[in-house]
């Protein structure tokens, strides 16, 4: 496989890299393996909580030029990269002030003796990590591991290597022993042949269906632990009370932040008939200001795509979606030039026979469906392959809480976009995975629970 840094911006080539091979692997596995049977993975947990924070204190350092190397490297505007860099130092911080309370022992009151659960390291873990948040997925699974001892193999997104190659370098800069973390410029082939490594005891990844699938196949051959987060279709919904402007400018954000290249962003705008069109000519308004350009420019809000793939695979979606009797109601085209950009798209009068209403669309193209009462809107929203978040706009809080009850999604948010936080889980049903990252859910998902009994 090649890894290769290119500037979605202009096209310009930054950096090749050759990739790994087998003795590389070996290396690393024996590392990761020694590293598990030592006492910093089995007994000092105050050197990783210690190693979390500095490397949280190196990202706060770092900011810009890190916020410069993913804008440049993968296409996001420059605020949302600082923000990103930021998230990273705050979830570092979390898990080593957490750490401790989470690995504490946990009693069990039982008439057959004292009972207790401890928790210790599960084992080497392999993660699969895709480009669209370059640093964000790799904390998400460094940092709990880290604070339960359990060693970390990465293979990263072939788009985004020398975010790959900055993130390991704060870990080490950090004072990491060897093993900790290791990046790999590796193949799918070779990761298949990692995670049957018996050493090897679990693996996360963030990605396709496709690569979720051939990846939950091969753990489980194995019988390996596995988590799986495989993006999503979600549904922003907005009721008839709802505060209209709030929510246009809301959904917008939602929609076309990182160039609607988020697993959760909202990707299908459920709308009540008494305010659909007015919800429309808003969205109209606020794509037609959009200021496309150079993500390191700050007056910059709509930024390139990825990859010109991901480009030329949007395209085709929309294609096919209007020529399966969708409605084109603004954009629809890549923009000719330099540059990944595609412009902002509104596509409407979707229905249940045309692909797109089960496509996820990766890119900044919203789709609107109309519906007349509450009983229709939960109907649309389940009627989808995925589930991971999504919104509903209304000032009847009772109202909305009673929707987000019915709506079948890992996360759902009441006034607000779909966002994250540290302490707060994140996973999804359905298609969209299994499993959980973040918060006390998502460090518990790689934790061996032994059950120890003293007997009446």
């Amino acid at each position: 496989m090649s890894y290769q840094s290119v500037n979605p911006y202009n096209g310009e080539i930054l950096k090749r890299y050759s990739s790994h091979d087998q003795a590389k692997i070996d290396q690393s596995l024996d590392a990761a393996e020694k590293l598990l049977n030592s006492d910093w993975s089995r007994k000092n947990l105050e050197d990783r909580l210690a190693l979390l924070k500095k490397v949280a204190t190196h990202l706060r350092e770092q900011k810009e030029p890190l916020a410069q190397l993913m804008s440049q490297e993968m296409g996001k505007l420059i605020k949302q990269s600082r923000g990103e860099i930021e998230l990273c130092a705050n979830i570092a911080e979390y898990y080593a002030e957490r750490a401790p309370e989470f690995l504490s022992p946990q009693k069990y009151p039982s008439e057959l003796g004292e009972a207790w659960v401890e928790h210790h390291p599960l084992g080497v873990i392999m993660a699969v990590e895709p480009w669209n948040f370059p640093f964000y997925q790799l904390m998400r699974v460094f940092a709990p591991n880290c604070a339960i001892g359990n060693p970390v193999l990465l293979k990263h997104a072939s788009i985004v290597p020398q975010c790959a190659e900055a993130f390991e370098k704060i870990i080490h800069d950090s004072g990491a022993p060897e093993g900790v973390w290791t990046n790999l410029f590796i193949s799918t082939d070779q990761v298949a042949d990692i995670i049957k490594d018996p050493r090897v005891q679990g693996v996360a990844l963030t990605g396709s269906e496709g690569a979720g699938s051939s990846v939950a196949e091969q753990a489980g051959k194995y019988v390996k632990k596995s988590t799986l987060e495989l993006g999503g279709n979600d549904v922003f919904i907005v009721l008839d009370d709802a505060d209209l402007e709030r929510a246009i400018k809301v959904g917008c954000q939602a929609r076309l932040n990182n160039a609607g290249q988020v697993c959760t962003a909202a990707k299908r705008f459920i709308l009540h008939e008494k305010i659909a069109e007015q919800f429309k000519q808003g969205m109209i308004e606020a794509f037609q200001k959009l200021k496309m350009g150079d993500p390191l420019d700050e007056s910059t809000s709509l930024g390139p795509l990825s990859s010109s793939s991901a480009v030329e695979n949007l395209h085709k979606q929309v294609d096919q979606a209007v020529s399966a009797g969708a409605t084109l109601v603004l954009g629809g085209k890549p923009v000719e030039g330099a540059g990944n950009f595609f412009e902002a798209t509104i596509l409407e009068n979707i229905q249940e026979s045309n692909p797109a209403w089960y496509e996820e669309f990766f890119g900044p193209v919203a789709q609107l469906y109309v519906a007349k009462d509450d009983e229709e809107i939960v109907k649309i929203a389940n009627q989808s392959h995925y589930g991971l978040g999504g919104a509903i706009h209304s000032q009847d809080i009772d109202r909305a809480k009673k929707l987000a009850s019915s709506v079948e999604t890992g996360m759902i948010w009441i006034n607000s976009l779909t966002q994250t936080a540290p302490e707060l889980p994140f996973g999804g049903v359905k298609r969209s995975g299994y499993g959980h990252e973040l918060s006390e859910l998502g460090f518990n998902e790689f934790v061996q629970k032994k059950l120890v009994v003293i007997g009446a």
